[in-house]
């Protein structure tokens, strides 16, 4: 009877360790969803009125939040109006950066927080026809007043961005001059931005 008692209390044990295991496998912990402001983010550019357009974009890593001049590790970036995306291939302008991530973005209608997941949006990259993000007064980010001067983020358009290795982020553009201030230097981005560092989750 000892031994049979002794058999049991074994099995009751194996049992429960081995409930306890299972339980530890599924639950997978999720990273915290990041919140942030950039300020006077410089996006430089040559040429213009007239004259083509060139010089380096400026791009920008969400993993890290920062500027960066990496070759592979970039999201987005900027030159002046234009916002290039690390996925797809060049427009043709001079001086664009290599694409060699898989990046694509969408444009949400709505405040930046009302948009809560990148799920039913349609992403493009950039392609030879074009940028993911449209370049040009009223028909991406932004809008440009002739009768002042003004470049303007356009309200309730919130850049949606898949990042180069599967992530996903969201910009608010707030503004495109130096300490936001439309009477100084322009080409200098102020956005907020959100990103969910987990793989294929959508949830913004």
């Amino acid at each position: 009877m000892k031994t049979v008692n002794t058999l049991k209390t074994i099995a009751i044990a194996i049992l429960f360790l081995g409930f306890g295991s299972c339980s530890s496998d599924d639950d997978v912990s999720q990273a915290a969803i990041e919140s942030n402001t950039v300020s006077n983010l410089p996006a430089p550019q040559t040429g213009g009125q007239g004259q083509e357009i060139g010089g380096d974009f400026t791009k920008f890593d969400f993993s890290t939040g920062l500027e960066t001049t990496s070759d592979t590790e970039w999201d987005i970036a900027f030159r002046g109006t234009t916002i290039a995306i690390n996925g797809g291939v060049s427009t043709g302008t001079a001086d664009e950066p290599e694409r060699n991530g898989d990046a694509a973005a969408a444009i949400a209608t709505g405040t930046f927080a009302s948009v809560v997941t990148a799920e039913g949006l349609v992403f493009t990259q950039d392609a030879s026809a074009g940028y993911a993000i449209p370049a040009g007064s009223d028909n991406g980010w932004y809008n440009y007043n002739f009768m002042t001067n003004v470049i303007s983020a356009i309200p309730g358009k919130v850049l949606v961005i898949r990042t180069r290795d599967g992530r996903y982020a969201k910009v608010e553009i707030l503004s495109y001059y130096e300490n936001q201030d439309t009477t100084a230097s322009s080409r200098f981005y102020t956005f907020n931005y959100v990103y969910n560092p987990n793989l294929g989750d959508t949830s913004l």
